[in-house]
């Protein structure tokens, strides 16, 4: 074999090698986002929704979220099918007992970090409640509030299967280089998807280097639940609800942004910004922070709960076949 087909193809895997099918998922991403803003978002925008500036805005979020998530999950199947040559529960999703364990224990996991950060600087004086139940839409709260909810179970979805389930999978796989080995193989590309991850949000609004820096450690964070299972059910149940429990139960800004106005508790922010994150929300703070560390703690003594042991799943670097079972090492 020629050095240059080297460079693309991987002969022992018979497909390409990591880094095109990184870029090539990447071109199925836009190509399937220039689609939905013809198909979806021109006429949207047109015929559909509402003369009124807020309910447009309502529509318009909540219907951008759900699709532009749902373009994210179809670009990570399309490119597992046709150039990684993977079936869909090596993404992450062996929807086994044990799966589905784990995806409650990521949802609670995440509605629990987020109310003790609340307590915490409520308990501190940098929260205020001035109202409840807000819906500034003119519909009734509880049909304002599904809108979000439905839209944060497709972001938990769409942004760890593209994160954790193809990104790191492909990392760990590409970066499993003989110098290297399996375990630093994972580790790097856990480390490398999570920092993606964060720059991802550096055009967020009230983003900064400083927030970027930390979301890094929340990817991390949500990572941690994938390299020691090799599934993303605790990923995923932990990114919806903490989402959610942010931004809507507890009035939080939601990354830099206010997602809906629909939210259980609204609230006035104050305290430094050094702790509460500011108008970036906690995770930009060291109260969120503590909760990250905190939670992954939880997160070690689950997976040692339920499965006896906590170990690095190293099979999460090598190419399996469809039929060949995951055993952490």
């Amino acid at each position: 074999m020629s050095r240059i087909v080297w460079i693309f193809w991987n002969a022992r895997e018979r497909r390409l090698r990591a880094l095109w099918r990184l870029l090539l998922q990447l071109i199925i991403l836009l190509f399937i986002f220039a689609i939905l803003e013809l198909v979806i978002f021109v006429p949207l925008e047109r015929f559909i929704l509402p003369p009124d500036p807020a309910l447009k805005r309502f529509w318009r979020v909540s219907a951008g979220v759900v699709v532009f998530d749902g373009g994210l999950i179809a670009s990570v199947l399309i490119a597992a099918r046709f150039l990684d040559r993977r079936p869909l529960q090596d993404l992450g999703f062996h929807l086994d007992r044990e799966w589905w364990l784990d995806l409650g224990f990521g949802l609670a996991l995440g509605a629990l970090l987020m109310a003790l950060i609340f307590a915490v600087e409520l308990a501190a004086g940098w929260v205020v409640v001035v109202d409840v139940f807000q819906g500034d839409v003119g519909m009734p709260f509880p049909v304002v509030i599904w809108a979000p909810l439905l839209a944060f179970v497709f972001v938990g979805i769409g942004e760890e299967i593209f994160s954790r389930g193809y990104h790191l999978g492909n990392l760990a796989e590409g970066l499993n280089l003989p110098f290297l080995g399996p375990r630093w193989a994972l580790i790097l590309a856990w480390l490398l998807s999570s920092s993606f991850f964060g720059l991802l949000h550096l055009q967020n609004p009230n983003a900064s280097w400083i927030s970027t820096g930390y979301l890094v450690l929340a990817g991390l964070f949500l990572g941690l639940g994938r390299v020691l299972t090799g599934e993303l059910a605790i990923p995923i149940g932990l990114h919806i609800t903490w989402n959610f429990f942010q931004g809507n139960v507890f009035g939080f800004p939601v990354s830099g942004t206010h997602f809906t106005q629909a939210s259980v508790l609204v609230i006035q922010q104050a305290g430094p910004v050094l702790w509460t994150g500011g108008d970036f929300g906690p995770e930009a703070g060291l109260v969120g922070i503590g909760a990250i560390l905190l939670g992954s703690l939880l997160t070690l003594a689950w997976v040692r709960r339920r499965r006896g042991w906590v170990a690095l799943d190293l099979s999460l670097a090598e190419y399996p076949s469809p039929q060949q079972e995951r055993i952490p090492s």
